[in-house]
């Protein structure tokens, strides 16, 4: 079992609401795309925007039919050298190990607590399950809500010392915008917790909770008190990686989308059911996007043999789909914001 759906599976049942400090939206210019460099990528962009919402066009799709759907980690935001939400389910282990001694010798906890990762990772979807079981059991969503807030307001990226929240590609915001622009209604269909995303995915990326899909555990309603309550289980509802994103695009969006971006396997299928005609009468246009990770320099620089974010099947089957592959080395003048360069 793959990095990504092990974490997806954890985060089904880390399912909360986080902060994050908010990257302004790209303005409105005659450019469109300014920190996309010349090219066929920005070409392509531009020109399927221009074919699906200039009307007279041939290709015209109405406002309400725009839907274009986009992977969080490794696509909006870095990934490397873990998924960020991992990253908080670790540190709540150490923020609570000494209110719980037995950690110490208890297997994956003490390895954590070793910081000896290669045992972490040893003890695979069941370990990551105990720290999530062990930590996060029984927690409301208000409750959560205010334990992550405060680790994503002040938690930073152990290489860069950034804050997490300013780890977001600009060109995407400014892609995002301008599909706005453009009458697309632009959803997030992530591997991720879908509580963890969606209190900050409006700040950052524009994006309302109602149009984040994410990985998503049970919640149970309860009166405590006489207060209206929401509590997590440990059960999973929707593993929304692989081919679970089709199935959650349909159970949250109910359209069918012609605009995908993912960076990943994990995105392969999501791509698949955008871009691949239903049968001879389906000859809506329709654009896959690949953000390729080629800038060791400026971001990172990997794909088939990672760990977090592999890309191999995906990069394979673009060219014969016609995907657009993102160079992040040739394709992107900037990376980051400006309060993040």
């Amino acid at each position: 079992m793959t990095a990504r759906i092990v974490f997806a599976l954890l985060c089904a049942v880390l399912l909360g609401p986080a902060t994050l400090v908010a990257a302004a939206e790209p303005q409105a210019a005659a450019d469109p795309l300014p920190s996309w460099n010349e090219g066929a990528t920005k070409t392509a962009i531009v020109e399927f925007v221009r074919r699906v919402a200039a009307a007279g066009s041939p290709e015209f799709v109405p406002p309400a039919e725009r839907i274009a759907v986009f992977d969080n980690d490794g696509t909006l935001w870095g990934e490397q050298p873990m998924y960020v939400q991992m990253a908080f389910a670790f540190d709540r282990v150490k923020a609570l190990a000494p209110q719980h001694p037995e950690w110490a010798t208890q297997e994956p906890f003490a390895a954590l607590l070793k910081g000896d990762m290669k045992r972490v990772a040893a003890a695979g979807e069941k370990g990551l399950l105990q720290i999530v079981a062990a930590t996060h059991a029984g927690m409301t969503v208000d409750e959560f809500n205010a334990t992550a807030t405060a680790w994503i307001d002040s938690a930073k990226h152990p290489q860069t010392g950034r804050l997490y929240t300013q780890m977001v590609y600009w060109p995407m915001l400014e892609l995002l915008a301008y599909l706005r622009a453009n009458d697309f209604k632009t959803f997030i269909v992530s591997g991720g917790g879908i509580e963890f995303m969606r209190p900050w995915t409006e700040r950052v990326y524009g994006v309302p909770p109602e149009q984040v899909v994410g990985s998503s555990g049970k919640l149970k309603f309860e009166l405590r008190d006489g207060v209206p309550t929401l509590i997590k289980l440990p059960e999973v509802d929707l593993v929304d990686d692989k081919a679970g994103k089709p199935v959650g695009i349909q159970s949250h969006i109910g359209r069918r989308p012609i605009f995908a971006a993912g960076n990943s396997d994990g995105d392969l299928q999501m791509l698949q059911y955008t871009t691949i005609a239903r049968g001879p009468a389906d000859k809506r246009p329709r654009f896959g996007l690949i953000v390729h990770h080629t800038d060791a320099e400026r971001e990172y620089a990997y794909d088939r043999e990672s760990h977090f974010g592999r890309l191999a099947e995906a990069l394979d089957e673009a060219a014969s789909r016609g995907w657009t592959v993102v160079d992040m080395k040739q394709d992107w003048n900037r990376i980051y914001p400006d309060f993040a360069k």
